[in-house]
Parts: C-alpha cells; sequence; structure tokens
C-alpha cells in the first residue's frame, strides 16, 4: 500500500529533476496535516473535482450555448479534453502529472456563463472597480468563493497550483501576474504544458463542434497546411472511410502532430537551455514547454482561420451579442436594487461593495441559470 512518503519517494525515481516534486511544495497559506495516502497534488486535484465551481462547468459555454445542442463543447467537456492531453504530455516529459492533472482542472473554474462574451461583459461592467479576468476569479473561487470548511475560507490549495491559475497563459488568457507569485520568474513545466494542451484542445474541438454545426466546412479547411496534411495521412490509411470517421481521424491526427512536435521542441528547449531543475525553469524567461517555429506558423493559419470563419460568423456573433445583453442587464438590475441579490450575498456588500459581490455572482452562474435569472426579472409573466 502507497503512503505519501512512498508516493513522494516515487516522484524522487521517476520524474526529472526540473519536474515540480510535490515534497517541495511551498505549501498552504493554513497549515494542514496532510493526507497518508494523498500526494499534496492529488489532495488539490480532489478539492478541485469535489468543488461547486468544477461542476458548474458542466453547464457554461465554449462557443455553442448549451440550449444549441447536446453534443457541442462545454466548459466542462474542454477541461476534461485539456487534462488529457496535459497528462499524456506530461507523462511522456516526466514531468508531475497530478500537479499537470489539478492546474489542467482548475484552468478555466473562473469563467463566467456564455464564454469569452460573459468574460467582456464583466470586464466593462467593472471597469472601474477593479476589473474582470477570469484567471483572477479563478484565485478569488479556490481562495474565497468556494464555502467547506471550518478553518479558513476558499479550498487551501497549494502555492504551485494558485501560481499555475494565476500564470496560465494562452491567446486568450493573460492575467495580471499576482506579486505573490513572483511575476519577474517563469512558471513551472507542468504549467507550461496545461497552457500548451489547452490551446490544443480548443483548437481542435472547435474545428469539430464548427464542422458538425455547418458553421465552418472542410473543402475550406483544405487550404490549411495542417488539415491538408493530417487530411492526406488519414486517406492513405483509410481512403473509403464513411466521412463521419474520417473527421474524427483527421481531428485526431491534428492532436497528435501538434503533441509530437511540442515533446520534441520542448525537449530541443529544455537542452539548450541547459535546464537541471526548477530554479533554473523559473529563471529562463522563455517558455520551454513551446511549438517549433513551423509548426507556430500553421497554427497560427488554423486559429486565424477560426477567428474569421467560426467566431465572427453572424450565428455566433448573435449568441454573443444576445449573451451580454444578458450579463448587462442583469449586472444593472442587481445594482439598481441590490435586495434581489440572495440574502447570503446581500452580506458581503459592506465589505467589498456591490460591484464586486455582483461580479462573482453572475460570473458563479451557469448559461442556464442565468437564462432563468434574467426570463424572473425581465418577463412580467414569469414567476419568481
Amino acid at each position: 500500500m502507497l503512503t505519501r512518503k512512498d508516493i513522494e519517494k516515487r516522484e524522487s525515481d521517476l520524474l526529472a529533476p526540473y519536474a515540480m516534486h510535490s515534497k517541495d511544495t511551498k505549501g498552504r497559506k493554513y497549515p494542514e496535516e496532510e493526507p497518508k495516502y494523498r500526494s499534496v497534488y492529488q489532495r488539490d486535484r480532489d478539492r478541485i473535482i469535489h468543488s461547486t465551481a468544477f461542476r458548474r462547468l458542466e453547464y457554461k459555454t465554449q462557443v455553442f450555448v448549451n440550449h444549441e445542442g447536446d453534443y457541442y463543447r462545454t466548459r466542462l467537456t474542454h477541461t476534461m479534453e485539456v487534462s488529457q492531453i496535459a497528462r499524456s504530455i506530461a507523462r511522456t516529459m516526466s514531468l508531475n502529472e497530478d500537479l499537470v492533472e489539478v492546474i489542467a482542472l482548475s484552468h478555466d473554474i473562473g469563467h463566467p456563463p456564455f464564454g469569452h462574451a460573459g468574460e467582456e461583459s464583466l470586464r466593462t461592467l467593472m471597469k472601474d472597480n477593479g476589473g474582470f479576468d477570469h484567471n483572477l476569479q479563478g484565485l478569488r473561487v479556490v481562495e474565497e468563493l468556494e464555502q467547506r470548511y471550518s478553518d479558513f475560507t476558499g479550498l487551501n490549495l497549494t502555492w504551485e497550483v494558485r501560481e499555475g491559475i494565476n500564470k496560465h497563459t494562452t491567446m486568450f488568457d493573460r492575467a495580471k501576474q499576482l506579486k505573490e507569485f513572483n511575476p519577474d520568474s517563469s512558471p513551472t513545466l507542468e504549467t507550461q504544458v496545461v497552457d500548451a494542451a489547452d490551446e490544443i484542445a480548443y483548437d481542435n474541438h472547435d474545428i469539430d463542434d464548427g464542422l458538425t454545426s455547418g458553421l465552418i466546412e472542410e473543402k475550406d479547411l483544405l487550404e490549411l497546411r495542417l488539415w491538408k496534411d493530417a487530411a492526406r495521412f488519414v486517406k492513405k490509411i483509410g481512403a473509403d472511410l464513411p466521412d463521419k470517421i474520417r473527421k474524427y481521424q483527421i481531428i485526431r491526427r491534428l492532436i497528435d502532430t501538434q503533441i509530437e512536435d511540442l515533446l520534441r521542441a520542448s525537449e530541443k528547449n529544455i537542452k539548450s537551455g541547459n535546464i537541471k531543475n526548477v530554479t533554473d525553469v523559473r529563471k529562463h524567461k522563455k517558455r520551454l514547454v513551446a511549438f517549433s517555429e513551423d509548426m507556430q506558423k500553421k497554427r497560427k493559419e488554423l486559429r486565424m482561420f477560426l477567428i474569421d470563419n467560426l467566431y465572427k460568423n453572424f450565428r455566433v456573433m448573435r449568441m454573443s451579442d444576445k449573451a451580454r445583453r444578458f450579463i448587462t442587464g442583469l449586472f444593472k438590475v442587481y445594482l439598481e436594487k441590490p435586495e434581489q441579490l440572495p440574502p447570503s450575498d446581500q452580506k458581503k456588500i459592506n465589505k467589498i461593495g456591490s460591484h464586486r459581490v455582483i461580479c462573482d455572482y453572475i460570473a458563479g452562474m451557469t448559461d442556464r441559470y442565468a437564462l432563468d435569472e434574467y426570463k424572473k426579472l425581465f418577463d412580467p409573466y414569469e414567476r419568481v
């Protein structure tokens, strides 16, 4: 039977010297006796999975609003895909898979309803009152908003996990670096792996959802080098595959190709940077877990295609604009009459102000709950 000490010993034997070993954690804000049969990061993972905010990701938008169909990705299914890809990469690179998993599972835990439209709305509404960013909101969730323990607020996660949430960086994620997490130092390789896995996951599942919805067509994707190469590879192994299976196999190949490139380029970066330990990782100014230059160019083509043909599609724009009206309407109603907030939230107003209380309340909503709340407040025939 493996104890925590055995797990730490196994990490020392198996993980790379530049991996983040759980025995070297900076610990928790509030001292706790650690479990006998789990590492500190395994405990953090379990706390995230059992949190209210994590469960709510099931009904939060990725690109398509929940009622558009049950096939499309939600924040929860996206998070699971990121976790799967990130763990696979971490295992191959001999990094700490447990730390990667908990950062992946928590990386979107601060996202409001209605995807990026919801975040943009809250950012606008909060611009004169502290602003809004879903990474920083994720920290608020795990440090303050989750109420599950009698001895402290939040989940009391380890320093490295909270740093990973704060320093999560992609095209859509670039939060203010908090002083507590040493903004001038680079994040762990485990955090960098999650960032890359996030980009791989959302690009490729957005293609899948876009094709399924009919908003993008495969003939247009053939202009992209990544898609063209993957389609050519799949044709060689199965020329007469049904369209549904062929599409799945192409997207599978896209993911494999990007992961393989990431692994090769990252290994090269670690060697050329003479990275021997976690201190070296933190001192290195550039990201070590990164795609090759050629893959970056191919991925940029794919990203620009998705922006022009999916995210700016009139149907997606309509959904986004409708979402902004929902969020803005709810926010203004609560601001004018805070008495309409739940009593538990009203009690916080004197301490942190109406704007932040309302922002926390709306950010915690699922799409479904926000729509129901909007109906109750604006539809005269809806029961409140």
